[in-house]
């Protein structure tokens, strides 16, 4: 039995438990993701490149006669079964975790999707929690899947994805870009999606690693993304975009050649504004040069730009922080890791890795060690695989 039919079948079990026998009771899974390269490039309208994991969320679900909702998540199994109701799916925060399905559920009324029942809905998830591999995302695309299944909803994958992030910045208030709900939504098993944001044109790059290993790094920095500068990043990137306008025809950042912008940086009236614009357009440049050499085998070129846009994320950009920096800068000294750099949003959660089989060991030693002496405290390990996408199990 595979992994993924184990765990199936612990959380069928979990649910019964909990909600008793009975019923159609159906199971969902979405994976988590981590993203290569091309970072806080999503809603610049640049290019990015992230692939599925084989760890993710697990929902179990079952219709109810009436409009209730009845939640249980194993991972927060101290605050019980979360009850709301299809009459009432404004978020709060003692909804906690429920604010993510409930979010979805708002966003498929809002585009015109009816349903009237109400749900008892189980939730696993095995990716860590506030570490950066959208936990939250998954949760999205797992309940926009089951969804349409449950009521047969004509809506490709795509739309699932959209619904996902209409709902985490409309219902959640997280300004996120499409990248983490259509990585998840759309993950092929040993490839990586190399997408254009600004057109959601896509193509499936194969994921070749002989003798390497992806390996995350959680820093276990918890960080919420509503509250914490990515709401500012977007909106300095707004400013800097708008002042371009003025002097060359873009729609996006993404838009710009590093040559094209480094002569319009003038026009910039502040640093802080050239240093944002200078990542999103230098990070899309270095995500098609990475892309281009994948496709070449060239896993040492790979590499060095994943180092480069953590410099450039660092330097830049300013989300990484004493956390991320020292996974990061401590892999960079280790034999055998090609390419090291923080993932995801910034201001905590992980680091990705490529690292030679044979050096994983020794990274993890020696990383792990500098990190708890830097920080006081330690830092997770995955070595993951590239796993496929969202879909009923």
């Amino acid at each position: 039995m595979t992994e993924q039919m184990e765990k199936k079948e612990q959380c069928l079990a979990r649910f019964r438990e909990i909600f008793g026998d009975g019923g159609d009771i159906r199971a969902y899974f979405a994976p988590g993701r981590v993203n290569l390269i091309g970072e806080h490039t999503d809603y610049n309208g640049g290019h990015v490149f992230p692939c599925a994991l084989t760890i993710g969320t697990y929902a179990v679900v079952r219709k109810r006669e009436d409009k209730e909702l009845h939640f249980f998540s194993e991972n927060f199994k101290e605050l019980g079964v979360i009850l709301s109701d299809l009459e009432d799916l404004h978020a709060y925060d003692a909804a906690a975790w429920t604010n993510y399905p409930k979010g979805v559920m708002w966003a498929f009324l809002q585009k015109g999707y009816v349903f009237s029942q109400g749900f008892d809905f189980y939730l696993y998830g095995n990716i860590p929690n506030g570490s950066g591999l959208s936990s939250s995302a998954s949760v999205e695309v797992v309940t926009g899947v089951m969804l349409r299944d449950m009521f047969g909803f004509d809506v490709d994958n795509v739309a699932i994805a959209q619904i996902g992030q209409f709902s985490e910045n409309q219902y959640n208030g997280v300004n996120c870009g499409i990248m983490d709900q259509f990585s998840i939504a759309m993950g092929k098993e040993n490839a990586a999606i190399y997408l254009d944001t600004a057109t959601l044109q896509y193509t499936y790059a194969p994921i070749t690693l002989e003798g390497y290993k992806i390996v995350i790094a959680c820093s276990n920095k918890k960080r919420g993304l509503g509250d914490s500068k990515y709401n500012e990043r977007r909106s300095e990137c707004e400013k800097a975009l708008a002042i371009l306008q003025e002097h060359k025809d873009i729609r996006t950042l993404g838009d710009l050649t590093a040559e094209e912008y480094d002569a319009l940086e003038q026009f910039l009236p502040d640093e802080i504004l050239k240093k944002r614009a200078r990542h999103a357009v230098y990070e899309n440049v270095r995500t098609k040069d990475a892309v281009a050499a994948l496709a070449a085998g060239d896993l040492a070129r790979f590499g060095q730009l994943m180092n480069a846009s953590h410099g450039s994320l660092r330097d830049d950009y300013e989300v990484t922080g004493i956390e991320l920096d020292t996974l990061v800068e401590n892999a960079w000294k280790v034999d055998g890791v090609i390419g090291s750099r923080m993932t995801g949003a910034g201001f905590g959660g992980c680091t990705v890795s490529i690292v030679r089989e044979d050096a994983v060991d020794e990274m993890i030693r020696r990383v792990g060690s500098a990190y708890e002496q830097v920080v006081g405290y330690q830092a997770d390990f995955y070595v993951v695989s590239v796993g496929g996408g969202a879909s009923r199990i």
